[in-house]
This record gives C-alpha cells, structure tokens and sequence, in this order.
C-alpha cells in the first residue's frame, strides 16, 4: 500500500471482536466498499447467493472500472466473480494473489480449478501476472512463484538453540481447524513421550478443534507436555519461534505456509506435510522432515534428527533459506508487479 496513491477494497465485512492476530490497514486514503458475504455450502445459502452476485458482479465492475491497478486475491468466492468480471478490462495491470495450493496433481474443489482454469488462460487474464507458491513446470507465461515475509532484514541474529538433552520443543502455529491437523502433531509428541522422549509442544491458534484437543490431551494425560495458547500477536509467537527445536505443521492443504517459514528463520527444523510447495521449501528433506502420516514412522524421523551435530546442520539449512525472504526483498518484488 506504501507505493500507491490511493486503495479501494472491495469486501464482505465483518465486525467480530479485534483479536491479537487481526491488524489495520495502514493508508492514508481508503476506499472501503463492502460486499455481501455469500457461501454454497448449504441450499439456503444457495439461494440467497443467486440474489446476491449480480449486485455483488456490479459493484466489482465498477470498483475495477475505478482502479488503475486491478489486484485480486484467490481462491475465494469474491475473488471467484473478480475472475470473471477482470476480463471486461483487457487493459489495465493487473495482479493476482493466488494463496492457495498450486499444485496441477493436488485434488481441489471445483471452484478452485475454475479460477485456476480462467487465470492460466492469458487470453481470458490479458496483462495479468498471477503471484504462485511453487515453482511449477509447463506454467502459462503470466505463472510468477512468488513468497511471503514476515520479518525484516534486521531481525537477523545469531540463533542459538538450547541442547537436546534438556526438553525438546516443538510448536504449532494456525488456526486449531481440521484442516491443519493439530491432533496429529498431538499424538506425534505423545509417541515421543511414551519412547521416553522430554518433549513439549505448545500450540498458538483458535478454532472449532480446541475442545476435543483439550479432552484428548486430559484423556491421556498430557496436561505436563501439550499446552495451548490460544491466538497471541507476532512479538509472542517469535519468542515461541527463538526457544522451539521444531516447528510442525501436518496440515492437509497449504499455500505456503507462513508458520514453516516463520519457525525455519529462527532455525526451528521444519516438520510438514508434503503439500503444495512445502517440498521445495524443505528441499526434500534436507532441510527438514516430510511427514508420512504414519506415527510410528514420523515419530521415527524425529528421533533421528536428535542427534546433536545433525540437529545443528539441519537448523542452519533452515534459517539460511528462510532468512533470504525477508520483507524488504519482498517489496522489492511487489514493486515489481505493481510497475509491469
């Protein structure tokens, strides 16, 4: 926002309470349009919707008509119509955020693959550039990889990592939803600890799983090495970060995700699922561990990687790369796209 005059945001609007994870944009002229929020995923829901888009298609022509600059984000059921109302102006720039999972093999609902369909096709998305996690092969000409930051070039420091023989760390960051898979982490520490293992993990998020995570962990009486947070702001989760061995993530679907990143900058060694581009951030394996989804065996990945000396060189791997994404190379990037 700091390298535009002026920003029209175009949508639905909710007034739940602040939490610590939630922040204001920073811009001197807003132009804030709110839209109706609109689902398929029930038959009432359904039906309101197809009252709803053609006024919502409305406001998205003219809110474009408006701008010099065309910016959506993807996937989601705004920036779904955005798609197809962005082909009514061929020439003006235009960039697309797509935050999801790019992977052409992965399974994705349909209104995924039609976004993807109608952003691949530079005859449909003319002067688009469409920002990807990944580096994919056999991409249209306008498919950029691209990255997120979160911390800047001075926050590098010396990292130092307690000794393995004392408790062994390891941290959760995202929301407690099915789709992360944070009782898998769960019971992946409980593995460790019934092989004699001093691990802890310390989870930083809400969501609808929170309660049956708090009865599986009373039920089996964790309560000494699962403790839950809740959501806390980024000054916290770095501290979490700093004095973590590894930061896990089994989630079932990513973009790229920004938890992995974060925890690999302060030399935490990254424990993920081999989904969307987190096999090119782990370089398959060398500089973390891919999960299999089989306990006894990711339990056995982890203990491997407590050897000292190997725990060292892996976490150096990891911070190296991490720590070249910084937020001043990033908008270095989005300058870039904002000048194309």
């Amino acid at each position: 926002m700091k390298y535009v005059d002026e920003v029209i945001i175009l949508a639905p609007l909710k007034k739940n309470r602040i939490t610590k994870i939630d922040s204001a944009y920073q811009h001197s002229k807003i132009d804030f349009r709110s839209v109706s929020n609109f689902s398929f995923t029930s038959l009432k829901n359904s039906f309101l919707s197809i009252f709803k888009i053609p006024f919502i298609l409305w406001q998205l022509f003219w809110a474009m008509k408006d701008a010099d600059h065309i910016h959506l984000r993807c996937p989601g059921n705004v920036g779904l119509l955005g798609c197809f109302v962005q082909m009514f102006f061929p020439n003006k720039i235009k960039s697309i955020k797509y935050a999801g999972n790019w992977d052409p093999q992965s399974k994705q609902p349909w209104t995924y693959r039609l976004q993807k369909h109608i952003l691949v096709n530079t005859f449909l998305s003319r002067n688009m550039q469409v920002l990807v996690y990944g580096d994919w092969e056999n991409q249209s000409k306008n498919i950029r990889p691209f990255f997120t930051a979160t911390y800047s070039e001075s926050e590098k420091e010396l990292i130092t990592k307690k000794s393995l023989d004392q408790t062994i760390e390891f941290v959760f960051v995202g929301s407690l939803v099915e789709g992360k898979n944070p009782i898998y982490a769960v019971k992946l520490i409980e593995q460790l600890v019934k092989k004699g293992k001093k691990a802890v993990l310390n989870l930083y998020g809400e969501g609808i799983e929170r309660k049956s995570l708090e009865n599986y962990i009373a039920a089996h009486q964790l309560q000494k090495s699962i403790f839950l947070h809740g959501n806390q702001d980024k000054e916290t989760l770095k501290k979490a970060y700093q004095k973590s061995h590894f930061v896990i993530l089994p989630s079932k679907s990513e973009g790229w995700p920004k938890a992995i990143a974060e925890g690999m900058f302060w030399g935490c060694i990254p424990i993920a699922t081999k989904v969307s581009c987190v096999p090119f951030m782990l370089n398959y394996g060398k500089r973390g561990i891919v999960l299999n989804m089989n306990l006894e065996k990711d339990r056995n990945q982890i203990i491997d990687f407590l050897d000292e000396k190997l725990f060292l060189k892996i976490s150096k791997r990891a911070a190296d790369w991490s720590q070249y994404y910084t937020i001043e190379i990033f908008e270095t990037e989005l300058k870039k796209v904002l000048a194309k």
